[in-house]
């Protein structure tokens, strides 16, 4: 053993104790959300303990407790001098203003969501075995989308699909699209709206995610959508111009056979859009806290979702780039190129 280096424990218990903190901060930040008391401080703020508590009908015991933990977090601002709580511009963004792309309350309800299911998490991971995507909670179905959907109305038809060579001409003049791994068809009627003369088809192996996409697409009034529940490597139709997935592809547990199937349910000159989680081709790449958190889901849901599958593949969430083009080159295409690219997100063009 090396001789224990006394600055080096109290940095790392330092770094732990902030994980801690930011542990129950999440926690709270999901409380505040599900509670509607950061949307109440939003439209009226600055308030105090005992107005927030008129405002909300909530208990001022608690209401004094959980705003002395999200202030000291900084999640919320407090003036000691008219004891009242208020949120900045930039923390409303973040914790209460559903829809922006700043809004982080998907991933806080998608830890929420792990931590519920937590006994089964250590069970997989102990066991080897693989946990089908329906054993999850359903919270994480949920917090899955919420997480992902500003993202998307963010980039996909202002900047991902313009980003294709060729792709938005082709959906402005009507096209055959497929959205595979759908989930809860955020995508696929983001697409259907922007795009009225194209046709989309929306597709998940997961029964209640397809009922809930097609109550959605009824919600929104848009009739140039489908729905259908199969899985990536035998879903229905051919002659498509589009085919995409959303951070999915990761999950499958054969995904060279879902993209082969692609390849030949997609024209001569169809695209593929690729859409996976941001990260580099090795793991010394991904030493980041962006890494940190997608090794970490990956590690309760994706590749557990994967190995629960035929082939089993286990791509995880941080595959990058030069590990997800040898899946397509195998699947049979010959040509994988990085189109665009967020923070969180590549973009690859596959053709060929």
């Amino acid at each position: 053993m090396s001789e224990l280096n006394e600055a080096k424990l109290e940095e790392l218990a330092g770094k732990v104790i902030g994980d801690v903190a930011g542990a129950i901060s999440l926690l709270m930040a999901y409380i505040g959300d599900q509670s509607g008391v950061f949307a109440a401080i939003d439209k009226h703020g600055p308030v105090t303990i005992e107005q927030l508590a008129q405002h909300t009908g909530l208990n001022p015991k608690y209401l004094r407790e959980w705003l002395g933990s999200v202030s000291a977090a900084g999640y919320v601002t407090y003036s000691p001098a008219s004891e009242t709580f208020d949120l900045s511009e930039e923390q409303a963004l973040i914790f209460t203003r559903e829809g922006q792309p700043a809004c982080m309350q998907g991933f806080f309800q998608a830890v929420v969501a792990q931590y519920e299911e937590q006994e089964q998490a250590v069970e997989t991971f102990k066991s080897g075995e693989g946990r089908p995507w329906s054993a999850q909670s359903p919270c994480c179905f949920c917090a899955t989308d919420r997480f992902f959907r500003p993202g998307y109305e963010a980039n996909l038809t202002s900047a991902w699909i313009p980003s294709l060579s060729g792709v938005e001409d082709r959906l402005k003049q009507g096209a055959k699209v497929a959205d595979v791994g759908c989930g809860l068809g955020s995508s696929t009627i983001m697409m259907a709206q922007a795009f009225p003369d194209s046709t989309f088809h929306g597709i998940d192996f997961h029964e209640p995610s397809i009922a809930q996409a097609r109550e959605s697409a009824a919600a929104a009034g848009v009739t140039n959508v489908n729905f259908q529940t199969a899985s990536a490597q035998d879903f229905a139709g051919e002659g498509y111009d589009f085919v995409c997935i959303f951070d999915a592809l990761h999950d499958m547990g054969d995904p060279v056979g879902a993209a082969r199937h692609i390849r030949q349910a997609m024209k001569d000159d169809g695209t593929f859009m690729l859409v996976e989680p941001m990260a580099g081709d090795s793991m010394a790449d991904n030493m980041h806290p962006l890494g940190q958190i997608y090794y970490g889901f990956s590690t309760t849901i994706c590749t557990p979702a994967s190995v629960s599958q035929d082939v089993g593949l286990g791509l995880g969430a941080q595959a990058g780039q030069a590990r997800l083009t040898e899946v397509l080159n195998e699947a049979g295409f010959t040509s994988v190129r990085r189109a665009a690219e967020t923070p969180t997100n590549m973009v690859l063009e596959v053709t060929g």
